[in-house]
């Protein structure tokens, strides 16, 4: 009987199981590395029999990691944890937030304010979320709470301000998110930029605003003088010398975003050196990105298995005609999907639930707009087929950076409370809730404004 199962249910039947894993606490990357190995084997030894359908399933199993994984664009991922790591052993966060609280300081709220924009400094030098809540939470938190903020919203404005890291670049998840669609990782880096910007702005403004409804919110930082605020700026200096040399090269075609990486690498290394820092503080660094770096992997490895059976059993093409065949808005289709990815988002992180969904959900997405070759006038969404490649890129990456500040499983939140054990991890989460809402303004912003996602990438004439 099942055997005689077409591809489609056997398809269906893998993909539940692979769930079901998950939910019972299995890690994605073995979840879905187990999943996809049976599920090869379920189709090859219905067409070919046991023997030599074991032998398919194995030979696919042992090869599609490495043919995949040695992809020249997945070596932006260490290069870009290694700059996070650096800049923190070399002072630079520090630096960076003493910068922004004594110029953003006064704000009400001016504490939270700085936090916010602090972290998306960071972020424009560490492509890992995590690693940015992580470092903040042992800069920003203790100084909010001693200044008498609430410990819900110092240790909630840390771990949401870790998810801007998702979009600013460089940025880890927005390069995996490009290698799984085949799309030019330049451009996907260029245009999580203004983006990235507007996501900090409105994080602000939603700072402000609960400081002056919220009484007691939080003292503002006053007294400092202009010569205290420029004396500031140069210690956070290499961090937008990075920024101008990815931008560069990526934008001026200088050179490619592997050379940004790498570059932007051994710039924080020397700065790292010249401020002091030894051997055990750059072995910390490297063994920090050997650690997170091959987490990445391993659950690419893993998923990619699973994607090369999704393609044997044409799970993608049937799911893109369905979502096509329903009778309603091509726009309201497209929310339903963000609000699976919202849902789905409180049980996995986001780069295994990206590297699960796209593979299905992401063809259903483009044939909603209109198809690949259509023009920005003729399609669903008001952009071309490549620009909505970019464009659904930066929404979906945003999307499911909501499950790092979502319970049960919110990762930021999580790492915020064991770096802080005043905080637990009720707390974070609740202090979180505010930037939950933000985060779906910034996400309705970027889909009625597509504009702000792809200015900079049609500059480059990608769209």
């Amino acid at each position: 009987m099942l055997g005689s199962l077409d591809s489609i249910t056997i398809g269906l039947w893998v993909t539940g199981a692979m769930l079901v894993f998950v939910v019972m606490g299995m890690r994605v990357a073995f979840a879905a590395a187990l999943a996809g190995f049976i599920g090869l084997l379920w189709i090859f030894t219905a067409r070919l029999g046991f023997e030599k359908g074991f032998a398919v399933a194995v030979k696919m199993a042992g090869t599609i990691p490495h043919s995949k994984v040695s992809t020249l664009a997945l070596s932006l991922i260490p290069t870009f944890i290694l700059i996070g790591f650096l800049a923190y052993h070399a002072g630079l966060t520090r630096a960076l937030f003493e910068a922004a609280k004594r110029w953003l300081g006064w704000l009400p709220g001016g504490m939270g304010v700085a936090t916010v924009f602090s972290t998306a400094g960071f972020a424009a030098v560490s492509g890992a979320s995590v690693a940015t809540s992580a470092v903040f939470a042992r800069i920003a938190v203790p100084e909010m709470l001693k200044l008498g903020y609430d410990k819900r919203f110092a240790s909630g404005v840390v771990a949401a301000g870790g998810t801007l890291a998702s979009l600013i670049p460089p940025s880890a998840i927005l390069v995996i998110y490009a290698i799984i669609v085949e799309q030019d990782v330049g451009a996907l880096l260029m245009a999580g930029f203004l983006p990235g910007a507007v996501s900090a702005l409105i994080y602000g403004a939603l700072v402000i605003l609960l400081a002056k409804t919220r009484k007691d919110f939080g003292p503002p930082v006053t007294g400092f003088s202009w010569g205290e605020r420029f004396a500031a700026l140069p210690g956070a200096l290499p961090i937008f010398v990075v920024i101008t040399i990815i931008i560069v090269c990526i934008y001026g075609g200088v050179g490619t975003p592997t050379e940004a990486g790498a570059l932007g690498a051994f710039v924080i290394l020397c700065m790292a050196l010249y401020k002091g820092a030894r051997w055990p503080q750059l072995k910390s660094s490297l063994m920090e990105t050997a650690k997170l770096s091959v987490m990445i992997f391993t659950i690419i490895w893993g998923v990619l298995l699973y994607v090369r059976f999704l393609g044997f059993a044409d799970l993608p093409g049937a799911f893109s005609d369905w979502i096509v065949g329903l009778d309603q808005s091509p726009m309201l289709t497209l929310l339903m999907i963000l609000a699976a990815y919202a849902i789905l988002g409180m049980f996995m992180d986001a780069i295994g639930m990206l590297l699960l969904t796209l593979p299905v959900v992401y063809p259903a997405v483009i044939a909603l707009n209109g198809g690949e070759a259509v023009t920005a006038a003729e399609s669903a969404f008001g952009v071309s087929g490549v620009g909505c490649s970019i464009w659904f890129g930066i929404i979906v990456v945003k999307m499911a950076e909501l499950c790092l500040i979502t319970p049960p499983i919110g990762l930021n939140c999580f790492v915020v409370a064991g770096v802080r054990p005043e905080c637990t991890v009720q707390d974070v989460f609740r202090g979180c809730m505010p930037f939950f809402v933000a985060d779906v303004v910034t996400i309705a912003v970027l889909i009625s404004a597509p504009g702000i996602v792809l200015w900079l990438p049609g500059q480059m004439g990608y769209a």
